[in-house]
């Protein structure tokens, strides 16, 4: 403990730094794990692997933190060591860089709270949408006290390395040269080793996930997410020949009704869901609600009495009890039902580059003579929502407050304007507010006589937890369950109003999640975390629950056959309600796909592994089993023929 308390020149400084880092990243990792002390393995191999690989990652973070210091004291001037320039430059780095570490500890707490992860894509996307980011942590926790306690924290150790007087008394120690080039050589030579051979997929050895991110390092895993933005997938996982793999999906995606017809596109086929009854062309409304868990809903077991609306509704429309999302984020989501496209490994394709002109939905119903709306009640360029639906074919509603969509794209952009809005929180306007402005749009297109289909995107159901008071019997700002019955009461809202428009009977609502409200668990795929509800309302057909395992995907090929409609397709997802459908749920997170049929699962890694297991719905837990190469096959066969299909242009 000497080493923590006693130096005598800037390197012995720097070393005690280092070891007071090393020291709170364990108590971090402490600290973890006593919050999922039930879930946590104990055994004394994780236990190895936690805190083993949580060393050499925290060793590389203490070379990358340290360099600028050695740096700077590596080409200082030797006449200038001890100067008052030197000795100011020192003590200002030094106090901004313990800010900036005690700002991390604290936000890596708080970013577990809500995410139960280290810092991923999530973390990255935060730093570039600041003022979404921003407003909200302000709204959702005491700002002041936060950053309150980041500098007394920061005060605190200066305090105690104040009272050791000889923080104060070191600088003028002089190195010689050479030893501080040496230096500075070594520091880089092991940054460079870090980079190029630790990845931050080396602390997925253990089958707990809790563990894993456990032993990750927070700013470690924020710039290896911040790299890795999309990832190979012929380079990173198992794959087999192109020509087997669209083999095998063609056979899995083939119907009675349905003929291929292009060798370029392999998948493309013209669907003939027209029958003796004349073509349905209703107007369609879709709502993609956030972060609702099938969880929430009495049928699921909840006794809340969170989602009175959504729960009179399941008996009430086609309503889909077995249905997964692909992902954990919005923009899967949105990738899932716009594109009908399993998750491919990295990012979704809503934040690529070149991710417009492709074959959406959009283009299904633009065939059909409609007009397809975006709507969303924040600022659209938030995770890249306008360029994506505004390059594929949606005109925009959204609270830009004036910013544009690029020039090469060339549908049309609307303000949602101030007095259109009675309640905004840091991700926009409340859901009452956003359906009464798709309301208004729609009796526009109604009075021309035009066919709409509004995609709408909700945002009530986040963090701040904040909407209108008086509306629920929870108070704004409480939690997630007012956040999740003020969205249920909306929806409620926008039925009762809807049902006065003349277009009502006319019009087929859709409302799905985007994802569950949490997705982390102990297993690397939590697949319960998955299971959303889904409702097809005003259907043309009988009310139904749809007992079918299926997927996000499966959706609008589902409402395209309900409404008999002949229509080309690029999709890989499948009417539902056709006798010929074979269930299976497609999920994973950016680095994990996986197949799952009943209860069996298969996952791909990003370390060209895989593993097959048995689910147990009942404890959520997954059991190793040995391997099924056919099904191996099947899941490549899935996840690779998307990634070809988008990589080589051949979504356009």
């Amino acid at each position: 403990m000497k080493n923590l308390f006693q130096f005598n020149n800037r390197y012995a400084l720097l070393k005690a730094a280092n070891l007071w880092f090393l020291l709170f990243s364990f108590l971090l990792r402490i600290i973890f794990m006593i919050w999922h002390f039930n879930e946590v393995s104990f055994k004394l191999a994780d236990l190895c692997l936690t805190f083993g690989l949580g060393f050499l990652f925290d060793l590389g973070l203490c070379a990358m933190i340290s360099l600028p210091f050695i740096f700077y004291i590596a080409l200082i001037p030797t006449k200038w060591i001890g100067s008052v320039f030197d000795k100011s430059v020192i003590y200002f780095f030094s106090t901004l860089t313990l800010f900036i570490l005690v700002f991390v500890f604290l936000a890596e707490i708080t970013f577990w709270e809500e995410f139960k992860n280290r810092f991923n894509f999530i973390a990255v996307d935060y730093l570039i949408y600041t003022f979404e980011v921003l407003a909200n942590i302000q709204q959702s926790y005491n700002l002041p006290l936060l950053i309150g306690t980041v500098v007394a924290f920061t005060v605190a150790i200066l305090y105690f390395f104040y009272k050791k007087k000889t923080y104060f008394n070191t600088f003028t120690t002089k190195v010689s040269l050479k030893t501080r080039l040496l230096t500075l050589v070594i520091c880089s030579l092991i940054i460079v080793f870090y980079v190029a051979f630790i990845p931050n997929n080396l602390a997925e050895t253990s089958s707990n996930r809790y563990n894993t991110e456990i032993s990750k390092a927070g700013i470690y895993s924020f710039f290896a997410a911040f790299r890795n933005n999309q990832i190979s997938y012929q380079k990173f996982y198992t794959t087999i020949d192109n020509q087997k793999a669209f083999g095998i999906i063609k056979s899995k995606l083939k119907e009675p009704n349905s003929t291929f017809t292009s060798v370029n596109y392999p998948i493309h086929r013209l669907i003939n869901n027209k029958k003796e009854a004349a073509i349905t062309q209703k107007n369609v409304v879709f709502i993609l609600v956030e972060s609702l868990s099938a969880s929430f809903l009495k049928k699921f077991g909840n006794q809340e009495n969170i989602t009175p609306f959504l729960d009179s509704l399941t008996n009430n429309s086609l309503f889909f009890d077995n249905l997964y999302a692909t992902g954990t984020r919005t923009v899967r989501g949105m990738e899932a039902v716009t594109l009908c496209i399993p998750p491919t490994p990295g990012q979704s394709i809503v934040k690529r580059p070149e991710n417009q002109n492709l074959y959406t939905i959009s283009n299904v119903f633009k065939a059909k003579n409609y007009q397809s709306n975006f709507f969303y009640g924040g600022d659209g360029y938030f995770d890249n929502m306008n360029a994506y639906f505004g390059g594929n074919g949606f005109d925009i509603y959204d609270r830009g407050r004036g910013s544009v969509l690029n020039d090469n794209i060339k549908t049309a952009r609307h303000n949602i304007d101030d007095d259109e809005v009675t309640f905004e929180n840091a991700w926009g306007i409340c859901d009452e507010d956003l359906y009464d402005k798709m309301i208004s749009v729609a009796d526009q297109y109604h009075q021309e006589n035009k066919p709409f289909f509004n995609f709408l995107m909700t945002t009530s159901n986040h963090r701040p937890y904040t909407y209108p008071s008086g509306k629920i019997d929870i108070p704004s700002g409480t939690g997630r369950a007012g956040a999740v019955k003020y969205t249920d009461y909306a929806l409620q809202h926008l039925f009762q109003k809807a049902s006065q428009k003349p277009w009502f009977k006319n019009t087929i609502f859709v409302i799905v999640a985007d994802h569950c409200a949490s997705s982390a668990g102990k297993n690397e795929i939590d697949i319960a975390n998955y299971h959303i509800p889904a409702f097809i309302v005003n259907a043309p057909v009988a009310n139904q629950i749809i007992a079918k395992q299926c997927s996000q995907i499966d959706l609008f090929p589902t409402l395209f056959g309900i409404m008999n409609w002949k229509y080309e397709s690029n999709f890989f997802g499948k009417n539902v309600l056709n006798e010929s459908f074979e269930e299976r749920a497609l999920l994973g997170t950016y680095r994990k796909l996986t197949l799952m049929k009943q209860n069996k699962v298969l996952i791909l890694s990003d370390q060209q592994k895989q593993t097959f297991n048995e689910w147990d719905k009942e404890t959520n837990n997954l059991k190793s089993l040995p391997m099924n190469q056919a099904f191996l096959e099947e899941t490549i066969a899935w996840y690779q023929t998307a990634d070809f299909l988008f990589t080589n242009k051949l979504l356009k």
